[in-house]
């Protein structure tokens, strides 16, 4: 937003409603783009909040957590990835569809009228579908989809597995409203969308009757990640279940349902989360003979393959048991608390530079968001032990004293300046003392990395 002193405040009230697109028009009803509240970014105070509720539930029900650390970090760490491009401009989906409305609109909705704000509810609602469709059909759109199907969990967290670069097709769906629906309205639409599918991805709520009928429940999105073949392809819905329902991808949770890829990723190393399937598109288009044929690889479903129909074949989507074992970290439990408090103090990290990015010059700010890419990575490659995890780590902390030393970062705890300028003096004295060292001395040294 251009101008955040302009945005109105969220109360609690409206934050937990927002979450379940329970809002009235009369409360979210702007005039300008610049008024509208960034939601999404105020939400993450209740995205924690419901978590933990959800972790409490299972506990009380089922007598063990609703997902596994090392797959929620990655679910996580893929939604900060996702966030990250906002720091530098606007959405693409906004810088759009405001160009499509300045330049070339039909008419203009009153952006203070109830009809409009419920018109742009069904018609965000069906864009959204359409292109929910598409990014499983057409297999460039699904090369970032994947990603947010690639946990083989599913728990509020697994919402928060968002693709860096699906936004930049997404945009289509919604470009022909900017023909008479003012931006205001739609940039609130846009993100109540996103925001009620966050309490779906749950397994702790079961069948909620006649809601089944006419919302997109956790039952239903359940189905829509599931891997067994009567999963495949179904429940496309966002905030309504009647889109799939009149356009015929509809289908009702039935037997118990496994979660994740097809054909499973196997890592949480969060840049292959991210673009392992572009790599994988890239070399079967130089493999695949013929100009259409090529064409196809890119556009058709990504099931085809020459001689198959456009979605490719249901029978070769692989059989599930109900006995599948999802790929977990081999870290130690040490090892993962580690990670968990590096994250945690990585995601308040991230927050402030959130809050202060109007203060930061372009070059902190970028440094920032690389020590963020670093952290990530050296997390998930930790997850993964891989054989240079520790180097990595080591590496991180180094470069963190070093941004800390020059002013670009800075630590949460202001008592822990001292010691950081000691660590810092220590590093300068010793340049060689990190290489050659052993795996021991690298975690005896990693408590004194803090983000």
């Amino acid at each position: 937003m251009k101008n955040p002193e302009a945005q109105q405040d969220v109360s609690v009230s409206q934050g937990i409603r927002v979450m379940f697109y329970m809002m009235k028009p009369n409360e979210t009803s702007f005039r300008t783009l610049e008024e509208v509240p960034d939601y999404v970014k105020k939400a993450t105070p209740f995205f924690i909040s419901l978590m933990l509720l959800e972790l409490a539930v299972s506990w009380i029900r089922k007598g063990k957590p609703p997902g596994r650390v090392d797959d929620s970090l990655t679910s996580m760490s893929a939604g900060i990835l996702s966030r990250l491009p906002r720091l530098f401009s606007r959405s693409i989906e906004l810088t759009s569809y405001v160009y499509i409305w300045e330049n070339y609109r039909l008419i203009g909705l009153p952006w203070d009228s109830p009809w409009t704000w419920y018109l742009t509810f069904l018609a965000v609602d069906f864009g959204y579908y359409w292109f929910h469709r598409m990014a499983h059909e057409v297999n460039i759109m699904w090369a970032g989809h994947q990603t947010h199907h690639s946990s083989e969990d599913y728990n509020l967290s697994t919402a928060l597995r968002q693709s860096v670069f699906q936004v930049y097709t997404s945009w289509i769906f919604y470009s022909p409203l900017a023909l008479f629906i003012p931006p205001s309205v739609y940039a609130v639409h846009l993100q109540f969308n996103l925001l009620y599918q966050f309490w779906i991805h749950t397994e702790v709520i079961g069948n909620l009757g006649p809601l089944e009928l006419i919302l997109n429940t956790p039952s239903h999105h359940r189905v829509h990640h599931g891997r067994n073949r009567y999963c495949i392809d179904k429940n496309y819905a966002g905030t309504l279940i009647i889109w799939d329902r009149i356009f015929g991808t509809f289908e009702a949770e039935s037997e118990k349902v496994v979660y994740g890829l097809t054909h499973p990723i196997n890592t949480f190393e969060p840049f292959k989360v991210q673009f392992h399937y572009l790599i994988y598109i890239w070399t079967t288009f130089w493999a695949t003979p013929g100009f259409f044929n090529k064409f196809s690889v890119i556009f058709k479903g990504p099931g085809w393959s020459p001689g198959k129909p456009r979605l490719g074949l249901s029978e070769e989507i692989p059989e599930v048991t109900g006995k599948e074992v999802p790929f977990s970290s081999l870290a130690s439990q040490l090892l993962k608390i580690y990670a968990v408090v590096q994250f945690a103090l990585l995601l308040a990290f991230y927050e402030d530079t959130f809050a202060d990015k109007a203060a930061l010059s372009q070059v902190t700010l970028l440094l920032r968001v690389c020590f963020i890419l670093l952290t990530l990575t050296s997390i998930g490659l930790l997850l993964d032990q891989r054989p240079k995890a520790a180097l990595v780590e080591t590496l991180r902390c180094l470069v963190f004293l070093t941004l800390w030393r020059f002013g670009h970062l800075k630590p949460f705890i202001p008592s822990l300046s001292l010691a950081f300028e000691a660590a810092q003096c220590f590093v300068g004295s010793n340049p060689g003392r990190g290489h050659g060292t052993t795996h021991q001395t690298t975690l005896r040294q990693r408590p004194t990395c803090h983000n």
